[in-house]
């Protein structure tokens, strides 16, 4: 069931569809094959994911198609700013890396940002795919998807972009920095 709060009004609809269709239209190598308007009607089909694409949106995320899923149809998004998204920076990795900071907590932490957004963090594969398609995070990191068995002994896994080759590297997870962000997916 849709709640009514996730729904954009009309105007911004608008606004978000004219974003995304000058983005799209701009950036053609990252979804060879996919035509604007069959993104657009799987939009329209589903407004409570203009919500989520909007959320990308306003905290510098910049999401684009970059292909569709095979078995279901669904196209994907993920944020394409050239740096990690400004509006989700300096946060902790989880609620548990955030509450365990004694002194200078951040205001946030990236997994209950993406849950907020109805967004998914990028996994250290999506966020290899993104690379193919251009240079990212060439002065920023963006946190991944960090698997559990690294999670549960404190670590969390970040990415970036450096010497023309993409590097995973780990930290606490309760450590932030004004450079790092998350990168976010969203299937439609």
């Amino acid at each position: 069931m849709i709640d009514k709060m996730d729904l954009l009004p009309p105007e911004q609809q608008e606004e978000l569809f004219s974003v995304l269709k000058t983005r799209f239209q701009k950036n053609k190598n990252r979804h060879p094959g996919i035509a604007w308007a069959a993104v657009q009607a799987k939009l329209e089909a589903n407004p409570e994911k203009l919500w989520s694409l909007n959320e990308m949106e306003i905290t510098g995320g910049e999401p684009d198609v970059v292909g569709q899923d095979k078995n279901t149809g669904e196209f994907i998004f993920y944020d394409c700013a050239a740096e990690s998204p400004k509006g989700r920076r300096s946060v902790c990795y989880d609620r548990e890396g955030l509450e365990s900071r004694k002194e200078h907590q951040p205001a946030n932490n990236a997994i209950d940002m993406a849950a907020a957004m109805g967004i998914e963090l990028l996994t250290e594969e999506q966020y290899r795919e993104l690379q193919q398609l251009g240079n990212f995070d060439t002065k920023t990191s963006s946190w991944v998807k960090t698997p559990a068995e690294i999670r549960k002994l404190g670590g969390a896994l970040f990415c970036d972009r450096r010497y023309n080759h993409v590097f995973v590297y780990h930290n606490g997870a309760q450590s932030y920095y004004a450079a790092r962000a998350f990168r976010g997916a969203l299937k439609v």
